[in-house]
């Protein structure tokens, strides 16, 4: 029996892809050690006395409890306070990473983030040496929900701090553990709702932040939330919920998608409700009550409801997130903060699974392109044409989902008055180049945090050229300055324009930061007519674009 949700088998696909290759058993994090003093950075914060490690004049704390391990009856349950601590928390150690599926297959993405365990929800930090109220960058890792880990090297936090950031990188709960919603959990709840429980842990880790990093030199009132993927899937959603509000004060989302999501008691938009597709995977699972999941191992039941095609993903319950997204935004009713947001030309080309098939003949592209798309297929087919059909479907996936959502992003805070910024990353090297992965989906990842020699095993190797560590150099100067002040600034490069009327953008290239202005005309324009006319029909918008799309019926609320 497959239980699935609205997302085709392709973006069932992207989470075996992105998750990590490792295995581990359950291990919960170690108590702490009650010691009477500390050889490296000892911290006396809120939450406890915490004692780190001191890495080449960083201040580096890890494995840091942020909410009760989520497990027996907290499993499934807003997170909760951290139990306290006597004496000195040892933090030298990363905690474990939480429960995902064991991938069968490595792939570029794959890396060791063993052991796992439900007991995850901790974070890390990063401080330059003797910091006072310095700038927080706050970052989740990507994954499609389902794997990754705050552990993985790329995100370690060192050349930020150098540059005079405190870096916060955390864990949150996976899969069906982080946001199964199910008539049962949704009635033992005071606010009646379930399923968005990896986002409540995201807000936890933030309110934590905010009560306890000035203990740490940072400043609570200037923290940017920051990620890529699904890490910047989760920026949008912290922007959407009013929960979050005050907890952050910019927003950085690399390669975000603003796909329509579940409703929690009712259909729409061609999606099951949120705890119909719970039951259905309780009941595969051969649950027959919440009290049943909870005494399941964490390990087996993950790998269970990935097996049945459970993907997860946020809910609109009323309460946690109040409506879709795209309406959040077209109202202005998001958190007004200056946003950072881009997205990568290759995005697709490690992501195949997400792009249907080329038709075989140009003939029949085109056919089927005016037959779905109607009065808009010449705008289609003027950004996508025949002439290489392989390309054109590659490309069309990508706009629909990172291109459009990136400038989306940017328009709307702009149309509130917030300064915003686009980026496109369109830098190729050799050996991304030989295995035809162009500036592929997080190959900016890198760069943006000047750790290209800490990629994962099958990741195209770096070269360590002049090249590749001034582009390292210009983009973590970008990004530290806007988490900085909100303007992103590098040294010896260009000066980034605000997006604005001229639709201003920065270009990482081959050549290095390039400014220009209006990315891809057309693009913006077609692929927000096609998720407004999807809309207004009750139709979901997500992977199925293109030769895979639904009709598009002219419609008059969209002009």
């Amino acid at each position: 029996m497959k239980v699935l949700r609205y997302l085709t088998q392709g973006a069932i696909a992207i989470a075996s892809l992105l998750v990590a290759s490792a295995s581990g058993a359950e291990n919960a994090s170690p108590p702490p050690t009650p010691i009477a003093g500390a050889s490296g950075p000892l911290v006396r914060a809120p939450a406890g006395a915490i004692a780190g490690v001191d890495e080449n004049g960083v201040a580096v704390f890890k494995g840091i409890p942020y909410a009760a391990p989520p497990i027996g009856p907290l499993r499934w349950r807003p997170p909760a306070a951290a139990p306290a601590w006597q004496g000195v928390r040892q933090a030298t150690a990363f905690g474990p990473a939480c429960i995902q599926p064991i991938p069968q297959t490595p792939g570029i993405y794959s890396s060791d983030i063993r052991p796992f365990s439900e007991d995850c929800l901790t974070l890390n930090i990063w401080a330059p040496k003797d910091a006072r109220s310095a700038p927080v960058f706050f970052w989740i890792h990507g994954g499609a929900l389902v794997g990754g880990s705050a552990r993985e090297a790329v995100y370690d936090g060192a050349q930020m701090a150098r540059r005079g950031v405190i870096v916060v990188s955390i864990n949150y709960r996976l899969g069906i553990l982080g946001f199964l919603a199910h008539p049962q959990l949704s009635a033992e709840s005071p606010d009646g709702v379930s399923g968005n429980y990896g986002l409540l842990d995201q807000i936890a880790a933030l309110r934590w932040v905010h009560d306890n990093i000035a203990a740490f030199g940072g400043d609570p009132a200037n923290v940017t939330i920051a990620g890529e993927s699904a890490g910047g899937l989760s920026v949008m959603y912290l922007m959407a919920a009013a929960s979050a509000r005050g907890l952050f004060a910019k927003a950085i989302a690399e390669s975000a998608y603003m796909v329509s999501a579940q409703e929690l008691k009712q259909q729409h938009f061609g999606t099951p409700a949120a705890e119909e597709t719970g039951a259905r995977v309780a009941a595969a699972l051969h649950a027959p009550d919440v009290a049943a999941l909870r005494a399941a191992d964490a390990q087996q039941l993950t790998a269970g409801a990935a097996a049945l095609g459970f993907f997860p993903f946020f809910t609109i319950d009323g309460h946690v997130l109040s409506d879709q997204v795209v309406n959040i935004f077209d109202r202005g009713a998001q958190a007004h903060v200056p946003m950072l947001a881009g997205f990568n030309s290759g995005e697709i080309r490690s992501l195949r699974m997400l792009a249907p098939p080329a038709p075989a003949r140009a003939e029949d592209y085109e056919r089927t392109i005016q037959r779905l798309y109607g009065d808009l297929a010449p705008a289609y087919l003027a950004l996508y044409p025949s002439a290489n059909l392989e390309e054109s479907v590659i490309a069309n996936t990508r706009d629909a989902l990172y291109g459009w959502t990136a400038e989306r992003l940017v328009r709307k805070q702009a149309e509130i008055g917030e300064p915003s910024f686009l980026y496109l990353f369109d830098h190729g090297y050799p050996a991304a180049e030989a295995m035809h992965l162009h500036a592929f989906h997080a190959s900016e990842l890198p760069y943006v945090w000047d750790n290209r020699d800490r990629t994962p095993p099958l990741w195209p190797r770096i070269p360590d050229t002049p090249q590749e560590a001034a582009l390292a150099d210009a983009m973590i100067d970008y990004w530290t300055s806007f988490a900085r002040a909100g303007q992103p600034h590098a040294q010896d490069a260009p000066e980034w324009d605000a997006y604005g009327p001229g639709g201003n953008y920065m270009r990482f290239g081959d050549q290095g930061p390039q400014s220009g202005r209006n990315l891809m005309p057309g693009m913006y324009e077609l692929h927000e007519q096609a998720m407004c006319r999807r809309r207004a029909a009750n139709m979901a918008w997500n992977w199925n674009t293109g030769v895979v799309s639904p009709v598009l019926t002219s419609q008059a609320a969209c002009r």
